[in-house]
């Protein structure tokens, strides 16, 4: 019980820094809380000479609080409903050939690489939301553990390089760069669009969602 209170209180200071610095830092992409956050406990993890297992097992009620924090985008998306409504045809489009392009050609790129296949499996669904991401890994013959550190990493780079892309591309219509935050970054990229386009957020909560569900089908499909 020590460890659980230790460790839970260990990864909340750490958040609560990383947040701080965040916003410190005025909200510098390269100083997400997740990227520093996670920096901190792995760090608090090395000093104390504790293995991954044993932290996530103490830590697995803080895990258990990201399904209700999903769940609870549904009240953007509520609020948008009838705007979804009328786009729903251009949003589905999107969705598929990204939910498509990113776990076709990821195993493709393995392949092509000789990559062992539990590896690319565990890489496949690198765009879906951590939970989802690391059950789909595992029930495709994956590992749970990389599939969770290629979301992080897929998180953190399709924040960074989302915004460049598209101002190279000349798009500039905030319903738009929702939607591809949310579905080239998660929740990273979700809680991103909060931040910079909140009126559109419900979009980039819609495209996580969906490419999250849409992910874990083709995944189990191709495996099957």
């Amino acid at each position: 019980m020590s460890t659980v209170f230790v460790w839970t209180g260990v990864t909340l200071a750490a958040y609560g820094v990383a947040a701080w610095w965040y916003r410190r830092s005025g909200h510098h992409l390269l100083c997400l809380p997740v990227l520093t956050g996670t920096a901190l406990v792995w760090g608090a993890l090395a000093l104390a000479h504790v293995d991954y297992p044993v932290y996530a097992e103490a830590t697995r009620a803080l895990r258990w609080l990201t399904g209700p924090a999903i769940i609870a985008l549904a009240v953007p998306l509520y609020r948008q409903a009838a705007l979804l409504r009328r786009m729903a045809g251009p949003l589905l489009g999107a969705l598929l050939a990204g939910c498509l392009v990113s776990v076709l050609g990821t195993l493709a790129l393995a392949k092509a690489l000789g990559t062992p296949l539990p590896f690319a499996l565990s890489l496949a669904p690198k765009a879906a939301t951590m939970p989802i991401a690391m059950q789909a890994a595992e029930g495709a013959g994956g590992l749970p553990a990389v599939a969770a550190l290629a979301v992080v990493a897929t998180g953190v780079l399709g924040t960074l390089f989302a915004a460049p892309v598209l101002r190279r591309l000349r798009i500039d219509d905030d319903i738009t760069r929702s939607f591809t935050l949310g579905l080239v970054a998660h929740a990273i990229g979700t809680a991103r669009a909060l931040q910079t386009q909140p009126q559109s957020v419900a979009f980039a909560a819609l495209a996580m969602g969906l490419n999250g569900v849409g992910t874990a089908l083709v995944l189990a499909l191709l495996v099957r």
